[in-house]
């Protein structure tokens, strides 16, 4: 019987350059969309997936995702105090339980491949879900459950994947597909970032990862692929023939939070999707549309 997906790696060791002078002191996944930092969605998702054990991959300037996720005792005394009861159930709702985080360091920015290689010792000879918390999905059924629940069935290595413009193939690990059903394609070849004219599709990976325990020895070989960094797609495609391996089509919408305008648009859907704030938002929006 195929073992169940209870670990998750999240590598939050970048530096988020592209959000600076914001990211200077502060970790891009602690970046709100809407009241929320995007760490907090990416753990959420992990939970409603029924995952039990949080591995996260940092690195220096990392301080404030762990003290995030740990009990704040001079706010709960002062919310208590105040007798500010629901939002006080709210931070302790959002804790993980005691003993279900993990860190590590990954010491250089070797690559996403590397992160997760660094997260080898916590996860063993078990599958393992991998989040990206630049990554943002909304959806009815978080899109980390879509998936477990898919590969529960089909067994071996998932990633979520959706079409892209084929101008956008070069951002992306591509699939080349052997066949789908219209929610499963079948993967028999991965393409890291691959030049438009190039692409084997324009299915293309994102941040969901559902790998098996095998991808650590890929990826102890420290080979480099493109951009001269540890890929993660390189190590996947290794893995080809010898497991099943699918890419999921999600529902939902995806907002890529890595870029200022994905994050921007991640914001208003996340706000719009609100009954406390939609009303608001909807007449700010058309403000300025006018």
């Amino acid at each position: 019987m195929a073992k169940p997906v209870r670990k998750a790696i999240f590598p939050v060791g970048g530096l988020g350059t592209r959000f600076l002078p914001a990211t200077k002191s502060m970790p891009k996944e602690m970046l709100p969309v809407v009241d929320k930092p995007l760490i907090q969605y990416a753990v959420e998702e992990a939970q409603a997936a029924g995952i039990e054990q949080f591995i996260f991959v940092t690195g220096r300037g990392k301080q404030t995702i762990e003290d995030h996720f740990d009990i704040s005792y001079e706010l709960a005394s002062t919310l208590n105090e105040r007798g500010k009861k629901t939002e006080l159930d709210m931070l302790r709702a959002a804790l993980p339980k005691p003993g279900q985080v993990a860190y590590v360091r990954q010491q250089e920015p070797l690559g996403l491949g590397h992160a997760v290689w660094c997260a080898r010792n916590l996860v063993g000879d078990e599958p393992v879900a991998v989040l990206l918390a630049d990554d943002v999905v909304l959806s009815k059924v978080p899109c980390l459950k879509q998936m477990v629940d898919a590969q529960a069935k089909t067994g071996g290595n998932m990633v979520a994947v959706m079409d892209v413009p084929r101008e956008h193939t070069r951002r992306y690990g591509v699939l080349d597909v052997a066949g789908n059903d219209g929610k499963l394609a079948e993967v028999r070849g991965l393409v890291e970032k691959p030049a438009p004219e190039k692409a084997p599709s324009t299915l293309s990976i994102i941040g969901r990862y559902i790998l098996m325990p095998e991808v650590f020895e890929h990826l102890g070989r420290s080979e480099r692929g493109a951009g001269g960094e540890i890929q993660l797609t390189d190590a996947m495609a290794k893995m080809i023939g010898r497991y099943p391996f699918h890419g999921l089509r999600f529902e939902g919408k995806r907002f890529d939070c890595g870029d200022k305008i994905g994050f921007f648009e991640a914001n208003i859907a996340y706000a719009l999707a609100r009954s406390d704030l939609a009303k608001d938002v909807k007449a700010i929006l058309k403000a300025y549309a006018d």
